[in-house]
């Protein structure tokens, strides 16, 4: 890693980022604002060339690992034994194999060879990788298991995929997938859209069956052989369990054979050697052996697994015998506090004592760490689970489990402002299982827990997924009031990633459980909610609300809800500007005033901060820039105080940077708005890779001249709204931005291509985002490449009748202008003085018409003038252009 200057400030907030802190509890945790935080974390981000915060975690000092470190990769305390072919042959082939997988029966030893080969080839693989175990995941969760692994998160219009490709698809890098057999088509499908999205990625997968994906080599993990390694991982395992075994070798080749040379055959034989000895332990395995084993096969090499499981579990105590039983309702690992949710009225001495002797039997697994946990081996637990059926004990021990998997998610909930995301990790397939096990209907704890895995998702930034647990738990509510706030907190979280047309059902559903509820304050304040939402954000519809509906959807929250509540009241008014006509995003600007002044009296910066938005939509509207930019600075402050582990808070923080940096570059301030787009990348909710921040970050670059870096962060952009599951029809703008850079830099395929795509983006909205920034970007680029053969059209084109919400028209008229006296069109005096009308709200306009002046004119003064501007603005290239106009004059 190349060495970063810090300051001592800023290796704190480095330090807290690595820790996985969020901003909030970074300011806590420092006793500075969140938006002082931001700055540094906006600055590290650039120090570093991370790409957003997590990124910044793993390249940070203390969070950076070495070249071809992957995270995940298990240690054991044991020696590995035997496969050196096996481990030739993988090592060779993942030198030029972009997918391997080892193929073998369970207990055969999978996971010990792909480890210890992972671990040979990390050097060959810069970027290092991941081993990610899939036993405890359901499927479904193959993507987040491996999220959670490389330590990346979704972003508002970001999916998992896309954050997982991202990071590994920065350079040749490993990623292990062990235990896949049990979600073998998810993993497949995950494998194949991995490796065709990141060319330098490998992967390496262990499985009791073939992917099937094009291009796969399997390996044969066969047993050990006999009268060599069988023999040697046995006395290797015997010795460590007693230093001071020994054994005539015909009894353990013999031993070995009755136990077909398989691993995990041997090793839990081998864990009773203290106790027996060899001819004691091939004396008891031997009539059970000779039943059931036949042949060689994999059937019956897994049936003799199957005999020494039965042996090992005959010669457990009773109270053993319970533990291990038990144990098997875990997917993942467990601490003891979990085992003792299993056995009440134990003490955890108790516990702990049972525990260690299955350990010691090698039937459960010690993980270690900073704390302890432990695990079943897959094929053992699948053995412990019969015995858990044959016992009639399943439905209390699941029930336990789940009371359990609801006290864990709550408790994590507790720790939210503190260093939680590691054991949440940890435990989250549990508490999937454990909901997934619960009997349907209503009850408290499945409720509780449901909702705690709403929070926790959201909080973990598992954007998709956490809508679904909120609904859930309002399938599982115990009231139709506790259903109407886990409905309006799914709705939250949709709106968290954009999806504002299914946050919209979700409002309305929340709303009728509040009529069902009696509630009819709350019904009242989500219908208006709901109508400010189609109102606000109607690019994310597929389809958009009619007017009429909303309107009907107000009458009834106006008639139902108390005028003298003050949420009430500020709801009401909000809706009420937002619906007052039958367009889109044209808020009335004379119900404004007052339903900013209701929501300040609630207190609720979330409130008040849609309401000011309001503001700012209708200054926009009429022209009024500059005021419509200091309102959205306002909202702006108003983040700190809002929460990023809550969902509720999730539509402002996210709309807020958009405003701002669509406001600033409507006033012609891209440094403000590049500023705003480095805020959004280092916030905790948005990150640098979400549409959010590279609709804030493009417009910014290109009008400073940053060609290349737009150019470049582009294609992230493209691949956001390739795979965004809502209407993005908002970026437009951001796109055409890209094709402008293109334009500029003389590419025109690259600008054709880019310029179709934001029309593609755009679609058929009756919000129309492009227009006038199109014809900017059109106009632009026919000045600076000189092609005016089209420049009368293009001109009428900037001069349109834009609808007032698209609020780049300054752009257009500036940039028409220009054009029309670069290619003297006879009416370029009248199109000058039209376009000066709109240019005095826009810095980066004014400028633009000043050099326009100054070739009408021929006035080196004027393009003198203009250079100033453009300097001041910090736009490079319009700086460059016009300096080369001066020098030709």
């Amino acid at each position: 890693m190349h060495p970063v200057e810090v300051s001592e400030r800023e290796a704190e907030v480095l330090a807290a980022v690595g820790a996985r802190l969020s901003n909030a509890q970074i300011a806590n945790r420092l006793h500075i604002s969140v938006r002082t935080v931001e700055s540094h974390v906006s600055s590290l981000l650039r120090k570093y060339g991370a790409t957003d915060r997590w990124d910044l975690a793993e390249q940070a000092q203390l969070g950076t690992p070495p070249p071809g470190h992957l995270a995940g990769l298990p240690t054991s305390r044991t020696t590995f034994v035997g496969r050196s072919r096996e481990r030739e042959l993988v090592v060779g082939l993942l030198a030029d194999t972009r997918l391997v997988t080892l193929l073998g029966p369970g207990g055969i030893g999978k996971t010990r060879l792909a480890a210890v080969v992972a671990e040979a080839v990390g050097p060959s693989f810069p970027l290092g990788g991941a081993f990610v175990d899939l036993v405890p995941v359901r499927d479904g969760f193959v993507e987040r298991a491996v999220a959670a692994t490389i330590g990346v998160t979704e972003r508002p219009g970001q999916n998992l995929a896309d954050s997982i490709a991202q990071r590994l698809g920065r350079g040749r890098s490993l990623l292990v997938l062990d235990n896949c057999e049990h979600l073998i088509d998810a993993a497949a499908e995950f494998v194949e859209r991995l490796l065709s999205t990141c060319p330098d990625v490998t992967v390496l997968v262990t499985s009791r069956e073939r992917t099937g994906v094009p291009g796969e080599r399997t390996v044969p993990v066969e047993p050990l052989p006999l009268a060599c390694d069988a023999e040697r991982l046995f006395l290797d395992r015997a010795t460590a369990a007693d230093p001071d075994f020994t054994a005539d070798h015909a009894l353990v080749a013999e031993l070995c054979g009755r136990l077909d040379g398989l691993p995990l055959a041997i090793e839990l034989a081998a864990a009773r050697s203290p106790s027996l000895g060899a001819d004691g332990l091939l004396a008891a395995l031997d009539d059970g052996l000779r039943v059931l084993t036949g042949g060689r096969g994999p059937v019956e090499r897994h049936r003799s697994v199957r005999a020494v499981l039965d042996w090992s579990h005959d010669l457990l105590a009773e109270d053993e015998r319970e533990l291990f039983r038990r144990l098997s309702v875990f997917v993942g690992g467990f601490d003891l506090t979990a085992v003792a949710a299993l056995l009440p009225g134990r003490t955890s001495g108790a516990v702990a004592d049972v525990l260690g002797r299955l350990v010691d039997k090698s039937l459960v697994m010690h993980q270690g760490g900073t704390r302890s946990r432990w695990r079943l081996l897959e094929t053992v637990r699948a053995f412990a689970a019969e015995q858990l059926d044959a016992s009639g004990e399943r439905a209390d021990v699941q029930q336990r489990h789940l009371r359990w998997a609801a006290a864990a998610g709550a408790e994590l909930e507790g720790r939210l402002d503190g260093e939680w995301r590691g054991d949440f990790d940890a435990v989250v397939d549990d508490l999937r299982a454990a909901l997934a096990a619960a009997a349907p209907g209503s009850e408290v704890v499945p409720h509780q827990l449901a909702r705690s895995l709403g929070h926790l998702t959201y909080a973990r930034r598992f954007l998709h997924e956490a809508p679904g647990h909120y609904e859930e738990a309002a399938r599982r509510a115990p009231s139709p009031q506790d259903a109407a706030r886990d409905l309006r907190s799914a709705s939250d979280s949709a709106h968290a990633f954009i999806d504002t047309g299914r946050a919209f059902d979700l409002l309305l559903a929340s709303a009728e459980q509040a009529r069902l509820a009696g509630d009819a304050n709350a019904e009242a304040i989500t219908l208006a909610f709901a109508v400010t939402t189609a109102n606000r954000h109607p690019a994310g519809f597929t389809d958009e609300v009619p007017h009429e509906r909303l309107r009907d959807l107000l009458d009834r929250a106006m008639a139902i809800g108390d005028h003298q509540d003050r949420f009430v009241a500020a709801h009401l008014a909000a809706a009420n500007a937002w619906n007052a006509h039958a367009e889109k995003v044209t808020p009335d600007p004379g119900l404004m005033t007052a339903a900013v002044a209701t929501a300040r009296a609630t207190g609720d910066q979330v409130l008040i901060s849609a309401c000011l938005d309001a503001v700012s939509i209708a200054a926009l509207a009429a022209g009024r820039f500059r005021e419509a930019h200091q309102v959205a600075t306002e909202r702006m402050a108003l983040l700190d105080d809002m929460s990023r582990d809550d969902p509720y808070p999730a539509p402002e923080i996210t709309d807020t940077y958009h405003m701002a940096a669509t406001c600033a570059v409507t006033v012609g301030d891209p440094s403000t708005a590049l500023s705003v787009a480095r805020l959004a990348a280092a916030d905790d909710l948005v990150g640098g890779q979400s549409a959010v921040a590279l609709s804030a970050l493009l417009p910014a670059r290109v009008l400073l001249g940053d060609l290349d870096g737009t150019v470049r962060d582009g294609l992230a952009l493209w691949d956001v709204c390739e795979r965004a599951r809502s209407p993005l029809a908002w970026l437009s703008p951001a796109v055409a931005s890209v094709a402008l850079a293109h334009g500029l830099l003389g590419d025109d395929d690259a600008f054709q291509l880019w310029r179709t795509r934001a029309k593609q983006v755009a679609g058929n909205a009756r919000f129309r985002y492009l227009d006038a920034y199109a014809a900017f970007v059109d106009a632009r680029v026919a000045l600076h490449t000189g092609q005016t053969n089209n420049a009368a059209a293009l001109v009428e084109r900037t001069c349109a009748e834009f609808p007032l919400q698209d609020w780049h028209r300054a752009f257009a008229h500036a940039a028409g202008a220009e054009l029309a006296v670069a290619s003297g069109l006879p009416d370029a005096a009248d199109r000058l003085a039209a376009a000066s009308a709109t240019a005095t709200e826009n810095d980066w306009a004014t400028a633009c018409l000043t050099r326009a002046r100054g070739r009408f004119d021929h006035d080196a003064d004027a393009l003198t003038t203009s250079l100033a501007a453009w300097d001041r603005i910090g736009a490079r290239f319009e700086h460059a252009y016009t300096l080369r106009l001066i020098q030709e004059l």
